[in-house]
């Protein structure tokens, strides 16, 4: 296999992961794409790595969303509530994300994911309420997390789905399976927002957007069906993701160092 063909399977395989988790979780799927980008593919620049993950992410999420939407696992009011208040963090928080140094960004990125995903190991319990929604009682904290995480999102670059649905578990009491729904249209969102500030400033790899995109669509569609089969299991999917996130983590932590 030439190396041109081998680059090209690794960018779409990569993309293919990326939407597998999102599909799966509603989240991970920056946590994913940037180390992918930088140390699989060979990106060298992060920043062109945090924007073209961005776009990616964003797009991918909307073909998970499609998905969870026919499944009736979105909660559409919350959903566009948080996103709204969210996108406005994002876009400052990119404004600073790109002032920092690059490998220092990632490394920050890291030692976040581990906190995060200490958090929902210990949460994993946690059901839910079938019938949670947004409410007059609860407005006030949904609006908050989705400003506050949107700021964390577009700061390092990410579509913000490992935030965004604990987040939404925390201001709601959502069942975690509703959550992951629920999350894709933030994370579509903050993705987006996202991505047209590093669009701006020259920062997005449209060649391997394209193709992370054509991967991470194929990927999203297995994500959906895994993620049905594991809702009924106590903890199982927020431990999959936890997991996910300190092997990742770690790596990125190494590379840094």
């Amino acid at each position: 296999m030439s190396p041109e063909l081998t680059h090209l399977v690794l960018e779409l395989l990569s993309g293919a992961v990326v939407g597998f988790t999102l599909g799966l979780i509603g989240g991970g799927g920056s946590i994913l794409a940037v180390p992918l980008m930088v140390y699989v593919v060979g990106v060298a620049n992060p920043h062109v790595a945090i924007g073209t993950s961005a776009l990616a992410v964003a797009v991918n999420a909307l073909a998970g969303l499609a998905q969870h939407a026919r499944a009736g696992t979105v909660k559409w009011r919350c959903a566009a509530i948080f996103a709204t208040c969210g996108v406005v963090g994002a876009f400052g928080g990119a404004t600073l994300g790109k002032a920092m140094d690059g490998r220092r960004l990632l490394l920050c990125f890291a030692l976040l994911m581990i906190v995060v995903g200490v958090l929902m190991v210990r949460g994993r319990r946690n059901q839910g309420c079938a019938g949670a929604a947004c409410n007059r009682e609860n407005v006030g904290r949904v609006m908050t997390y989705g400003l506050g995480t949107g700021a964390l999102s577009g700061f390092f670059g990410i579509g913000g789905g490992f935030l965004i649905v604990p987040a939404l578990i925390a201001s709601t009491g959502m069942p975690i399976l509703n959550a992951i729904g629920t999350s894709l249209v933030a994370v579509a969102a903050f993705g987006a927002s996202t991505a047209l500030s590093y669009m701006a400033s020259g920062l997005i790899d449209w060649n391997l957007a394209v193709l992370f995109i054509v991967g991470g669509i194929v990927g999203s569609f297995g994500g959906m069906r895994a993620a049905r089969a594991l809702a009924g299991t106590t903890g199982a999917l927020t431990l999959f993701f936890s997991g996910v996130i300190f092997c990742v983590a770690t790596y990125m932590i190494w590379r840094s160092f």
